[in-house]
């Protein structure tokens, strides 16, 4: 399955998955940096690697070399192969190399989808983990050149999103690095709030975070929205998650049973715009399978109000 990406996005991805000689997806013994961020099991984890050519002094040691290895989506393997070709082409010292961003693994990917903006933050903070790693082997006193890592930061941090484990440092850090002023937009960046939904509005919650850097929005009282049967909306991240779900399960086996399958390539709202691939791409009875089989499956499943529409 895939949502809307840039041809710089999937070229990257394709390299990644068909083993492709430019690819730099995989591991370095022995590596002069290493970090990670994430977690399995919320789905999205990275592991980044690096090897220098040790210059005169630490801090003139210049990356040669960069790996990584991901578990998640399209974006986080796009996003960790942008980050590895950066800082590569650019002969970036590791302390040179702080200064890429999120917004510059996206601007290299040109564009993400803002559902997927959270994977480009992994790797930037993974990035961050892995200098310090270095920092430590080669005795640089980080703190000493006015350096300070946001990981530490992070270290011991109330614990906002317990889904996702997101603290309380790392958000109050996003919002403003991000320039994040909705609850969507945290989500979007972190996954944070993206689950059950529980720390959006509580107390000291996401919401409590953003009116103390925005101010407080006094003519929009906090309240969960509620759908057509009074059930709690979906967050645009939790409806796409379901979406996936279900596919993935319910309707991608009955497909490849007729050797076909299926892609997401869009969802706006309750529109979600699909490709059938294999045999049911070229089949007469396509728009049928769109309605009777993926749209009611999806209708039961997740939404009733959901229109599955075929490109």
């Amino acid at each position: 399955m895939a949502w809307q990406y840039s041809d710089k996005t999937k070229i990257l991805f394709m390299n990644a998955v068909n083993g492709n000689d430019k690819s730099h997806f995989g591991t370095i013994e022995n590596p002069d940096g290493f970090g990670e961020h994430g977690s399995i099991a919320c789905g999205d984890a990275m592991q980044f690697f690096f090897k220098v050519r040790k210059g005169a002094t630490p801090i003139e040691d210049v990356i040669v070399e960069a790996k990584y290895s991901t578990f998640g989506c399209t974006s986080a393997i796009a996003s960790s192969e942008a980050l590895c070709e950066i800082i590569e082409k650019g002969e970036y010292t590791p302390i040179q190399a702080l200064k890429i961003r999120n917004e510059d693994i996206v601007k290299f990917l040109e564009g993400l989808p803002s559902q997927k903006i959270h994977c480009s933050v992994m790797g930037a903070e993974a990035l961050e983990a892995a200098v310090a790693d270095w920092a430590e082997k080669r005795g640089v006193d980080l703190e000493a050149l006015g350096i300070h890592l946001d990981i530490k930061e992070d270290e011991g941090s109330r614990l906002v999103c317990t889904c996702f484990n997101v603290t309380e440092a790392e958000i109050r850090r996003k919002i403003v690095e991000l320039n994040l002023h909705t609850i969507d937009d945290v989500i979007g960046a972190l996954k944070a709030g993206g689950a059950c939904g529980s720390c959006q509005h509580a107390p000291g919650g996401i919401q409590d975070l953003l009116d103390e850097r925005w101010g407080a929005q006094t003519d929009q009282a906090p309240k969960t929205e509620m759908d057509a049967s009074g059930k709690p909306k979906l967050s645009p991240f939790q409806l796409s998650k379901k979406i996936e779900a279900v596919i993935k399960s319910d309707i991608e086996p009955m497909l490849a049973a007729d050797g076909g399958s299926i892609e997401i390539i869009d969802i706006k709202e309750n529109l979600i715009y699909v490709e059938l691939t294999g045999a049911c791409a070229s089949c007469p009875g396509a728009s049928g399978t769109i309605q009777y089989v993926v749209e009611k499956k999806l209708r039961e499943s997740v939404d009733d109000s959901l229109r599955v529409i075929q490109i």
